[in-house]
This record gives C-alpha cells, structure tokens and sequence, in this order.
C-alpha cells in the first residue's frame, strides 16, 4: 500500500512484502491471510479498528478482546499471527502484554497504538520488544500497512513518534528523582510520596528539590511540565 509506505519508518529483519505492496504478507501459519487479534478497551474504538482490518481482504480478525490479560491465552487459542494491542489496557497494559506474547509466543507479532506522540511510550514498546508502535489516530492505510509489515518480520515504527524520540533531551534525573517527581505529578502528596517509596519525607524533598533544580524548572509544577514533555515518564 504506497500510503503506509510512505507514513511508516520499516526496518527490515528478514523481509518486507506488507510496505511495499508486493504481494500479500502471508500468515506465520502458511496461508496467505493475516489472522489478527485487536485488544483495545474502547467498544467504540475495538469496532472501528474491527471493520478496518476485516476490510482488507488479507487480514483474518480472529478474536477481539477489551483486558490485556487475555491476550497471550487468546492469541494461542486463535492462532494469531499478529496482536494489535492498545497501550492502555485493563488488566494488563498493552507494553506488558507485548513482552509477554515475546515471550511465550514468539511467532505472534504485537503492534502497539498508542494514545499520543510521546519517546517515553517507544522506549517502553522497544523494551517490551514490540515489533511495531504507532498512534492510534494513524490513517487506515498507515494501520493495515503497520499490520501486514510486521506479519512480514519488519519493524516499524511511527516516523514523527521516532523524530520526537530523536529530539528529545537526555534525562539528568536519577530514578528515584523520577519516581518522586512522577507520583508528584500523579497528585501525591509529600508524605504520601515518602510512604510509597519508603523513604523519609524529609528526604523525598530533597529528591523534588534536585528535580526542580536539575530540570531548571522554577518550582515542582514546571519541573513536572518540563520532564513531562521531554518524555522521561
């Protein structure tokens, strides 16, 4: 399909047939169909992606899910050779999910949509060792080409996400600098902060303090901002 084509970054690790267009991406399975599975937790959203791929007349829905906690167990009951995978998912989340299907089974390939542009979610779909992240407002033929592309064993991943991840700025925060500004940002409290990383209040201060500092934020709100938009959580 020439528009996925030139939406989508593909890296090549055995062969590319779905970006090209050059023919179908047969299934893992020897056919020539694509059998798909679709976790996402909106019904409205699970439906629109659900008439998307059917509509292509070598992609195979086999089931559809709304808890990332069945998508390993599904994927192997159907067979499926491709996951298509929300980010945020009930039960567990679509990075969480990607990892395990890796894992157990290997010859299904996860392809994470994400809710927004953000490096810290493309770092989480590479550790979780996803073969494809987009956006989940992709064009339709961007989706259907990121799906037969990674049943072919290609990589791909959204090129405006992969400049935004380019772009982004090192991190100087230690982890415990960004756990503590994280659960700031989540709405807890100093000592609710210190509860939940068993640490002593005066101490998860000082962390906040060298955030605020390290950021060159004027205070914890726009040291949030700043670490926020770079994409370290």
């Amino acid at each position: 399909m020439g528009a996925g084509k030139a939406s989508l970054l593909v890296f090549s690790t055995r062969y590319d047939r779905g970006a090209s267009g050059a023919g179908r991406a047969a299934g893992t399975h020897g056919d020539n169909v694509i059998r798909t599975l679709i976790a996402e937790k909106s019904s409205l959203i699970r439906a629109g992606m659900v008439a998307l791929l059917s509509g292509a007349d070598d992609i195979e829905v086999v089931a559809e899910l709304q808890r990332g906690d069945q998508v390993v167990s599904t994927s192997r009951t159907v067979k499926a050779d491709v996951a298509v995978l929300a980010a945020k998912l009930p039960g567990l989340d679509g990075f969480a999910a990607a990892s395990a299907l890796r894992a157990e089974l290997p010859t299904c390939h996860a392809l994470i949509l994400s809710e927004r542009r953000d490096p810290a979610d493309l770092r989480r779909a590479v550790a979780a060792q996803a073969v494809g992240f987009i956006v989940r407002d992709a064009s339709p033929d961007l989706i259907t080409g990121a799906v037969r592309t990674v049943a072919a064993g290609s990589k791909v991943i959204d090129p405006d996400l992969a400049f935004v991840a380019l772009m982004a700025t090192e991190n100087p925060l230690t982890p415990r600098e960004l756990e503590a500004l994280r659960l700031a940002r989540d709405g807890a409290t100093t000592e609710e902060i210190a509860g939940e990383l068993c640490l002593s209040v005066g101490t998860v201060r000082n962390y906040l303090s060298r955030a605020v500092m390290k950021t060159g934020g004027r205070n914890r709100v726009d040291a949030i901002r700043i670490a926020s938009g770079a994409g370290w959580f």
